[in-house]
């Protein structure tokens, strides 16, 4: 019998629309193949970390932002698990600290993920990363090259209409 190629897959939530698209097109893949699905949120502390470093912020400027980012990862992680409600897809979640494409690697080990989802940053000119998300880009190249599974760049146009009609 021919195992399946994938029974986990990882979706990465950021605060950009392209990461709920993502999300939206895992929730028909976990529907329609019948396999789980789990939503990461990384707070990326290892920039923070950096910009405290290199004095371009205050130690309380970072805590408080690390804080606010924190919050943000909760308000997302909980409505990719509403969508996931919506269409009878259980989404379980995970929010984590650290650098975002070490700590999605290690997420994606640790469920035994067969696929990671990324959201197209700039799909409309043609182009998978752009010059105006490059801490987004650097981390799905660094997630891309350094994945243990594969790696899924979700560029469907039509995907919220697909969603809805699922």
């Amino acid at each position: 019998m021919i195992k399946h190629l994938f029974q986990n897959i990882l979706v990465v939530i950021n605060a950009s629309e392209a990461s709920i698209q993502a999300a939206e097109y895992g929730i028909l893949m976990a529907k329609l193949y019948r396999c789980n699905l789990k939503a990461v949120y990384v707070v990326d502390t290892a920039s923070l970390n950096q910009l405290t470093l290199g004095k371009f912020l205050l130690a309380e400027e970072s805590s408080l932002f690390e804080e606010n980012l924190r919050e943000d990862g909760k308000k997302y992680l909980a409505y990719v698990e509403k969508l996931g409600k919506d269409k009878n897809v259980t989404v379980t979640t995970e929010l984590r600290s650290g650098a975002v494409w070490s700590e999605v690697i290690l997420s994606a080990d640790e469920m035994n993920a067969g696929l990671i989802l990324l959201g197209c940053y700039d799909c409309s000119n043609g182009t998978d990363f752009s010059s105006n998300h490059d801490d987004a880009s650097s981390s799905s190249k660094e997630i891309m090259a350094k994945a243990n599974c594969s790696v899924l760049i979700v560029k469907e146009k039509m995907i919220d209409q697909l969603y809805r009609l699922a």
